[in-house]
């Protein structure tokens, strides 16, 4: 019986095998007739052809079509892998995330800017050891060959000793790291390398590449667009149910998707409060110009600190150094330091008088602090510019008693051997006296890189983890809660590491041209800086208590770093134009200014191109393209405006457009209610005329819901009313026989 019910399945499944495929070739026959008789294009048949004949065909089209689908599966594999690994290459890509879904974009944005300044300096270091650093490495003399590459004798005792490494002195200062170690021949090597040319160039081109790529930023960043604010519609609903990645699998990524989506949460009902919060006018603006007045005299008070205490320490640069305090000799990099960690506390505190949003008051506060730190630095390089002076004077008086004493010694050593063949003095290189060289003191900017280091290091080491122990081990034991009052844990300080990122950048690119090795070295502290910080942001600090969203473009930080670089550059081309190089030290010793090595390339290249470069270079043509460039800029300012307002009327007439689609959808709703509640008021009064529709049950239930909605339940209106009665009675007499609305005839008249 089983075999017989297994036969009896397989023939009704034959059965309906070849009725489908009857179906399924009459489908197909069918279909090719339609595509015949209304003239579908062949091209595109013998397409639909290609593409599923594969599938159903047999031998090699089957196995082509199989290995067609194969590889298109394999490449979107391939795809998607290319994809994550590239994100995977991002550098430092998961910490950031971590600490946004921990502390919200504000925090998340000093860490993004933090990677792009580490892109750019990449950038920077491949132009400098590429075309200054290596040629002279591979192509220079040694050391020790002549004596600007060798240490004094004088020094030689305490050239390493770590204090004097610490701050790049002993053999740091004779070394690639600083200008006075590079050749001033024109030419160096087997491959006639101009090296003073490359390395004017490279100086002058780092400003020109960093311009470039800053401005190119600013303006991505404006195409993006947005002030960190939500212009759409209905924000927490879109919050609410757009926010969660369904893709998550890892239980730490949820939880820090948790934590973003709750932040984010938290930032929109902080911008929603500071919108909807009423003030006082006049004493709003009375604090914020006291708050200003406060601030104005705190950053004069810095400033004119800064110049006294340069000022002190030139003076005691020309004492014994053995009778100086170890304050004396470091109080110029001790008064900064304590400038930068007390002023930007200051200025918050004061800040609090002004009760901007959050967004407004970082912005302030950058500001500020940016006016603070650019201040302490022109303080300190016009300061500078004097000691300087000093010693193009002490170059001047030591040139000519060296000048001096090789004309006595060819005269002395002629009348005594009676001969002019005269041998050169043979004095070890580091015995030869040598004058200060000045470029590397303007390079004193280094000492300022690594002492914002060690400031930055200890200030994180003592103000937030020590703080974070405090709190966390002693709160049990402790007379009063440490983690809601005081210390409490830290909040990490954005304004203050965005301003020392780009007030440390500042210092890289004015002191690059005199210290090539410095944006390694500045590679290496954004490096120890990203993961130091990172993990000082997850063990220690807490989030914002009022935790707002930062600028999507950033753009913010952006100008104060194109700010930062142009007055960065005016010093280098300041030195560049009028200053005179040093007589024994550095690519352009020899020359009356370093600019004349353009001059020597010019005269050794054809006349005609001279000539061009002549014509370039004439101040009538220069000043002509000045005022085209500023013309330019006026209409393309002008006409980003005229965009911008042409944007936000199209903005406006969207939220009207949507507002009419609201209204009308609104109306239509109330009016589909009304026009339903008058049919059946309608329906009401056929049932009253035609008292037999009544009997059904349809007309008692249309009559129950009438009265239910109407107010008057007396009667069904059949005629107007009639004129209102004298004043003072608003009722009449009741109606009595023969009397009221559409009862009987109306009554005599008296």
């Amino acid at each position: 019986p089983h075999k017989q019910a297994e036969w009896r399945a397989l023939r009704q499944m034959r059965h309906h095998v070849f009725f489908m495929s009857l179906t399924l070739f009459n489908a197909c026959n069918c279909l090719m007739g339609h595509l015949l008789f209304t003239g579908w294009n062949c091209r595109e048949c013998q397409t639909f052809v290609e593409k599923f004949e594969g599938a159903l065909g047999k031998g090699k089209g089957r196995k082509l079509y199989a290995y067609k689908v194969m590889m298109a599966k394999k490449m979107i594999k391939f795809n998607r892998d290319f994809e994550n690994f590239k994100t995977a290459c991002i550098p430092w890509e998961r910490k950031i995330k971590e600490v946004e879904s921990h502390f919200g974009s504000s925090v998340a944005s000093y860490f993004l800017f933090l990677r792009w300044m580490f892109g750019l300096n990449m950038v920077l270091f491949g132009f400098m050891f590429g075309l200054v650093v290596l040629p002279e490495v591979l192509m220079g003399l040694p050391y020790g060959s002549i004596p600007r590459k060798v240490v004094p004798r004088a020094e030689q005792a305490n050239a390493m000793d770590y204090s004097v490494l610490l701050d790049f002195g002993g053999y740091c200062q004779y070394s690639i790291l600083f200008y006075g170690y590079y050749n001033d021949a024109r030419t160096i090597g087997v491959f006639k390398f101009r090296l003073p040319l490359s390395y004017l160039l490279v100086g002058v081109g780092i400003f020109g590449y960093s311009l470039m790529v800053v401005i190119r930023m600013m303006a991505r960043n404006s195409n993006e667009g947005g002030d960190g604010g939500d212009e759409g519609q209905f924000t927490f609903s879109f919050k609410m149910f757009t926010s969660w990645d369904y893709l998550i699998g890892n239980p730490e990524t949820a939880d820090n998707k948790f934590a973003s989506v709750t932040t984010s949460f938290k930032e929109s009902i902080v911008d929603e409060q500071e919108n909807q919060k009423d003030e006082n006018i006049h004493l709003r603006r009375f604090l914020r110009v006291l708050a200003n007045f406060l601030i104005l005299c705190c950053l004069g008070g810095s400033g004119f600190l800064i110049y006294y205490v340069v000022k002190q320490s030139q003076d005691n640069a020309k004492k014994d150094q053995d009778e100086l305090t170890w304050f004396q000799k470091n109080e110029v990099d001790v008064v900064m330091s304590l400038l930068g960690l007390v002023c930007p506390p200051l200025f918050e505190t004061i800040a609090e008088l002004e009760e901007y949003h959050p967004r407004v008051a970082l912005k302030w506060q950058l500001g500020r602090i940016f006016a603070l730190f650019l201040g302490n630095l022109y303080t300190f390089l016009f300061a500078l510019f004097d000691e300087v002076n000093e010693k193009l004077e002490e170059e001047k008086s030591i040139k000519n008693a060296t000048m001096w004493s090789l004309k006595e010694y060819y005269a002395n050593y002629s009348s005594y051997h009676n001969t002019t063949d005269v041998p050169p003095l043979d004095i070890a290189p580091a015995d030869v006296v040598r004058g200060p060289c000045w470029e590397t003191t303007v390079g004193v900017v280094r000492l300022l890189t690594v002492n914002d280091i060690e400031v930055t290091y200890i200030t994180i080491l003592i103000g937030d983890f020590l703080r974070a122990v405090i709190v966390r081990f002693l709160n049990y034991c402790w007379c009063w809660d440490l983690e809601a009052g005081f210390p409490s844990y830290g909040e990490f300080d954005i304004s203050g590491n965005v301003l020392g990122l780009i007030f440390n950048q500042g210092m890289i690119w004015m002191g690059a041209f005199f210290s090539p090795g410095l944006v390694g070295l500045n590679i290496l502290r954004l490096i120890s800086s990203m993961y130091f910080q990172c993990w000082a942001v997850m063990a220690t600090n807490v989030p914002h208590e009022r935790v707002f969203k930062a600028s999507k473009s950033n753009n913010f930080y952006m100008g104060l770093l194109l700010l930062v670089l142009f007055l960065s550059l005016l010093p280098v081309i300041y030195i560049i134009m009028t200053m005179p190089p040093s007589f024994d030290c550095g690519p352009f010793s020899g020359r009356e200014k370093m600019y004349d090595v353009i001059l020597e390339t010019l005269e050794e290249l054809p006349t005609f191109i001279g000539n061009i470069v002549g014509y370039a270079t004439n101040p009538g043509l220069i000043l002509s393209a000045v005022l085209l460039m500023v013309l330019a800029i006026y209409y393309l300012n002008v006409t980003s405006k005229n965009y911008e307002n042409a944007n936000l009327e199209l903005r406006k007439k969207m939220q009207m457009a949507r507002d009419e689609e609201k209204n009308r959808r609104n109306n239509k709703e109330t009016t589909n209610q009304a026009m339903q509640y008058l049919e059946d008021l309608l329906k009401s009064s056929k049932v009253a005329k035609h008292p037999g529709a009544a009997a059904n049950g349809k007309g008692v239930n249309l009559q129950k819901d009438v009265s239910l909605a109407s107010p008057n339940p007396r009667a069904a209106v059949t005629r107007p009313p009639g004129p209102r009665g004298p004043p003072g009675h608003a009722r009449g007499p009741p109606p009595g026989p023969g009397r009221g609305r559409g009862r009987g005839a109306p009554p005599p008249r008296r």
